[in-house]
């Protein structure tokens, strides 16, 4: 029969050390973003900052709700059973996280399919999600006997269910509307068979990790679904990270060339100076904008004809 502690504080301990695995391959590719991506708008740039503060707040609070418990008051009994104000913030975060990443790629599928209403549900799902996870921590706060949080259970699984959703959608959206926007340039396509696999492998990962997450939670009661929550906030956040860097470097060698490789010249190398300015502004501006990428392709092909 479990304890106190392994009812909760097993899984918690499992969980924190995925989320810190997983947080340090976050702070690689920010790292890396930062470095190769230097011409990016500033939204996108203030966005992931704020993605990789709330990150890194969503660890400092696991492990001073896991220090504090497990050794400060180690054997306290009474510290083992209830949660604390540190630990209730811990899916309010996530929320926070999961609405950004989610708002992120509904401008995305905006800007690919031009549908208001696909991104309308896709708005209204993780809006769902955030106003869950703040009702979480609120709901936390008022009940922080681990063994009475089914009391508040319908808001967590709306919450999950809703985000878990959308993930799917956004995955299934993205990938049906590249494929359609194939332009026929071996270097377009090349790119964006490259941010379909991408998005293959983090979107529908996430999606998956979520939809465990809640398929544990209704099915056990022993807080078995602990190991998958507490790093859901990471892989929201690296599956953004991983579609940003997908794309072509603003610079072809940087610090590191080393972990990935030389990188093939750049497309821009040989587009004409007075063309370039507005090829990167494109680039960075729309991210993967590739309707605009097709336009310059034909001005530019119309250009090398005339000349």
């Amino acid at each position: 029969m479990l304890t106190t502690a392994g009812i909760s504080f097993g899984p918690l301990l499992v969980g924190f050390a995925l989320n810190t695995i997983l947080y340090g391959a976050l702070v690689t590719s920010v790292l890396l973003y930062f470095s190769s991506f230097k011409s990016d708008g500033a939204w996108i740039r203030l966005l992931v900052s704020a993605l990789l503060l709330l990150c890194t707040a969503n660890v400092i609070l696991e492990y001073v709700f896991l220090n504090g418990t497990l050794i400060v008051h180690f054997g306290d009994q009474y510290a083992l059973s209830r949660a604390n104000w540190v630990f209730s913030l811990l899916p309010g975060i996530t929320g926070v996280i999961s609405t950004l990443v989610q708002f992120f790629f509904a401008w995305r599928i905006r800007i690919l399919t031009s549908g208001f209403w696909l991104v309308g549900i896709i708005v209204f799902l993780a809006s769902a999600a955030f106003l869950c996870g703040i009702g979480t921590t609120i709901a936390i706060n008022m009940v922080p006997v681990f063994t009475q949080f089914h009391r508040f259970e319908i808001v967590f699984v709306i919450g999950l269910a809703s985000s878990t959703l959308d993930n799917l959608l956004i995955t299934g959206l993205l990938v049906r509307s590249l494929r359609e926007h194939k332009t026929g340039f071996m270097d377009t396509d090349h790119i964006i068979k490259k941010i379909i696999r991408v998005v293959l492998q983090t979107g529908l990962l996430t999606a998956i990790w979520a939809l465990v997450d809640l398929a544990v939670y209704v099915a056990l009661t022993d807080g078995m679904h602990l190991v998958f929550n507490q790093s859901l906030a990471q892989f929201y956040t690296i599956s953004l990270m991983s579609t940003l860097i997908s794309r072509p470097r603003d610079n072809a060698y940087t610090d590191f060339t080393v972990v990935n490789g030389e990188q093939p010249e750049r497309r821009d190398a040989q587009i004409p100076l007075e063309y370039r300015n507005i090829y990167r502004r494109r680039n960075s501006e729309l991210v993967f904008d590739v309707v605009s990428l097709k336009k310059f392709d034909t001005v530019h092909g119309a250009t090398d004809t005339r000349q």
